[in-house]
């Protein structure tokens, strides 16, 4: 993958957050307000392989979601299977990656293996790598990584847990944006955000087009990661270096 420049994150999380009351606000059924928010995914998707974003990582469906109203989860679960068969092969021609992270086994095999049929598609391009969180939860995430550890007899060290996230294959985002106005991480990456950049946003997800993408970007590179060091000790290493963004 092409170097983005230092003031562009190498890796985007995004809580996706706001479709409903975006849908609310237009008397809508809530289930339009996700409709508009696949179609919102799409547009940031171009934009981040426009500005040189090597990863974006997304929360589509939490391991609480399941808790909604049985209609709502239906809808959503319909959406995916068609944003699969129609955004997929065009995903692919344009050489994004896509890679679902979250507890697969409790999915049907319909769903499993619509999910891994759109990887097979995808596993080989390298403009930008998608990460869909689908049914996932930062404290599934760490407890399955000590849990495969433990099953395989392994010394469980801040290195070896990494390695078996679900997220081990990309670096730790650099920016995490979360959409609708809340401010709160809502069990996502737990671990990987733990020096990430955080911007909240009051815009809804379906609203959050080129120009708010770019003022989290700004807003990003305008600070100072410091990654536990001094101002000082950051400005005599020359800014940000490679190997602490990583």
């Amino acid at each position: 993958m092409p170097s983005a420049p230092p003031s562009v994150p190498l890796h985007i999380a995004i809580v996706m957050d706001g479709n409903g009351r975006w849908a609310r606000q237009r008397f809508l059924p809530r289930l339009a307000g996700h409709a508009q928010g696949v179609e919102s995914l799409r547009r940031c998707v171009r934009a981040c392989v426009a500005r040189g974003v090597q990863v974006l990582t997304v929360f589509a469906f939490s391991s609480e979601n399941w808790s909604r109203p049985q209609e709502e989860v239906s809808g959503l679960m319909g959406l995916l299977a068609k944003a699969l068969a129609r955004e997929v092969p065009e995903l692919s021609r344009d050489g994004v990656c896509v890679r679902f992270v979250g507890e697969k086994s409790s999915l049907s095999d319909g769903m499993r293996k619509g999910l891994e049929q759109a990887e097979r598609l995808t596993v080989g391009n390298t403009r930008l790598v998608l990460n869909v969180c689908f049914n996932y939860g930062g404290r599934w995430d760490i407890t399955q990584a000590a849990a495969q550890l433990a099953a395989r007899g392994e010394v469980i060290t801040e290195a070896s847990l990494h390695a078996a996230m679900g997220l081990a294959h990309v670096p730790d985002p650099d920016l995490v944006i979360r959409t609708g106005g809340e401010m709160r991480i809502s069990n996502f990456l737990l671990w990987q955000a733990a020096y990430s950049e955080f911007f909240f946003s009051e815009r809804f997800w379906p609203d959050f087009d080129e120009a708010a993408l770019d003022e989290a970007i700004a807003c990003y590179g305008a600070r100072e990661r410091r990654f536990g060091r001094t101002s000082e000790q950051v400005r005599q290493a020359g800014a940000q270096p490679e190997a602490l963004r990583a």
